[in-house]
């Protein structure tokens, strides 16, 4: 894309963009200077915590438990209840972040309901205290393996490991324990990983995968002018096929394949906090597409408490638009019906904090339940088969036709 007219736009977003964020940075400082954001601002300043202070806050809750034992009572767990959206608020600028005064999730060795529950929690903090003392780091799933039968799942690990960061107020990198990463990248993106390997996303076919230890990312350098943000692996895939990365040069693809994992999550953020580019999403016209790019822009209710290392607010919906199916007469035969529980997912979005401030997505939204219908990407392609690239995101990034 050598012509700067199909870029005019993009420049306009990234400027409007910057200004957002100036205008965010000072409305922060006077909102973090309340108590009620506390927890929040615990978690933005972590960035460097030592390891000593989180030995010490393990430590503490270890003593807790000694020293309610020697009392004779029962000891129990706390932190921040993130079941409901009652549970967590909406701040422009950041996205989701737990509310002030949430009711908390108590956990007790004393109740038949939590008390497995209450060791297990017991055994993962142990071992995060050696992984840290030892500074070292172990996956997830080597946590899940260290007694596969005791945790049972690795749903419940992941729900353990999660329910820690949230009691520390510390992010689940400084605990030592990562996530086996799913996440793709390609495009204009170079940079040292937490190894010192240096890594050129331009040089693949097929996309790199995302680091594990996003946060040891270092020496990022790139002439990028927008980062694509791709809904599915399939759809990542075709693009590279088709040249995206040259047709939209310079550009920064990723994909989440899907639901994004926190490591995609934190390598879109480390863009935006590094490059500060146009961030535009490329997703189905359906409800799960919708909450995906959500996710990105706003966080989830279950890491709330991380919203400041997740977040996104400058994610900008390039498509596929409920309101695209119409004006680009894509053909019936290529949409699929909304069912039962598509509609009900649409009328729950419809509800989250967020979208009172999003009155064009409410709007798309609107216009999808009214259709009944739903458009995956791969349906452009029923127009011609090279639609998506050559002509769709072309033309939708030289005019400006995102929300």
């Amino acid at each position: 894309m050598e012509n700067t007219e199909i870029w005019r736009n993009i420049n306009d977003l990234r400027n409007i963009l910057l200004q957002e964020g100036r205008i965010h940075t000072l409305r922060q400082q006077c909102i973090d200077s309340d108590s009620s954001s506390v927890v929040n601002s615990v978690l933005k300043n972590t960035e460097h915590i030592c390891r000593e202070n989180i030995l010490r806050l393990i430590e503490e809750i270890f003593k807790g438990i000694m020293v309610s034992l020697s009392k004779d009572e029962p000891p129990c767990l706390v932190y921040n209840s993130r079941r409901n959206w009652q549970d967590v608020r909406f701040q422009e600028g950041c996205g989701l972040e737990m509310a002030p005064g949430n009711k908390p999730t108590v956990i007790r060795f004393n109740s038949v309901q939590s008390i497995n529950k209450f060791s297990l929690t017991v055994k993962v903090l142990s071992l995060m205290h050696r992984l840290i003392q030892n500074n070292s780091y172990c996956t997830k799933r080597d946590l899940f393996y260290q007694d596969p039968q005791l945790f049972g799942s690795q749903a419940y690990v992941d729900g353990i490991v999660d329910n820690i960061s949230c009691m520390l107020h510390v992010p689940r990198w400084h605990l030592r324990v990562m996530a086996t990463s799913k996440g793709c990248i390609a495009g204009d993106l170079q940079f040292r990983d937490a190894d010192a390997s240096y890594v050129d996303c331009s040089q693949t076919s097929n996309g790199i995968l995302i680091p594990s230890h996003v946060t040891g990312i270092t020496s990022l350098t790139s002439s990028a002018k927008v980062v694509l943000l791709v809904e599915k692996d399939a759809t990542f895939q075709t693009l590279l096929d088709d040249n995206v990365c040259q047709k939209l040069a310079p550009c920064i693809i990723i994909t989440g394949k899907g639901f994004p994992d926190m490591n995609t999550r934190l390598m879109v953020k480390k863009l935006w906090d590094t490059f500060q580019l146009p961030t535009l999403a490329l997703v189905d016209a359906d409800p799960h597409g919708f909450e995906i790019m959500a996710v990105y822009k706003f966080g989830s209710r279950s890491l709330s408490f991380e919203a400041a290392n997740l977040t996104v607010p400058a994610v900008r919906w390039l498509g596929v638009l409920p309101s695209d199916i119409d004006r680009l007469h894509i053909p019936r035969s290529a949409l699929i019906p909304l069912t039962t529980a598509d509609k009900d997912k649409a009328q729950e979005l419809l509800k989250r904090p967020y979208m009172s401030s999003q009155a064009t997505w409410k709007h798309e939204i609107d216009i999808l339940l009214k259709l009944g219908m739903k458009a995956e990407i791969q349906c452009l392609s029923a127009i011609s088969p090279s639609f998506l690239t050559d002509v769709y995101l072309l033309n939708k990034i030289q005019y400006g036709s995102w929300i």
